[in-house]
Formats: structure tokens, sequence, C-alpha cells
């Protein structure tokens, strides 16, 4: 084993912590609920908004009113 200058060590410890720290923080944000929460509404937005998915929850929606009014007529 090579003998180490203390003032290298020392550094190499507060690199370290610095990195691990840093990685604490971004595993803490990635995990955020709120984050989470905001990127899941996102991606269900981009799907709905899509013409096909739009165009069907549409005719899915024209069944619904049709139904609800013969029910409420008969």
């Amino acid at each position: 084993m090579a003998d180490r200058d203390p003032d290298s060590i020392k550094k190499d410890i507060d690199a370290a912590r610095d990195q691990l720290a840093l990685t604490v923080d971004t595993l803490a944000e990635r995990a955020n609920p709120r984050r989470l929460a905001d990127d899941v509404k996102a991606r269900v937005i981009q799907f709905v908004t899509q013409p096909a998915v739009a165009a069907s929850l549409a005719g899915a929606a024209l069944v619904v009113v049709v139904i609800a009014v013969r029910r409420s007529r008969g």
C-alpha cells in the first residue's frame, strides 16, 4: 500500500462526501411524490390528447350521453 499524504486522503474523503450528498439529493428529488404525480399527469395528458384517443373518448362520451337521455325519457 502506497504511503499517502493526509491532506490527499482528506481531499478524497471530502470529494466522496460531496458526491454522496449529490447522489442522495438526486434520489430524493426522483422519489418526490409531487414530482412523480406531475410526471404521471403529464403522461396521461399527452396520451389523451393524441387524436385517436381523443376521438375514442369523444365517441364513448357520446354513447354515454345518448344512453342517459334515453333512460331519462323512458
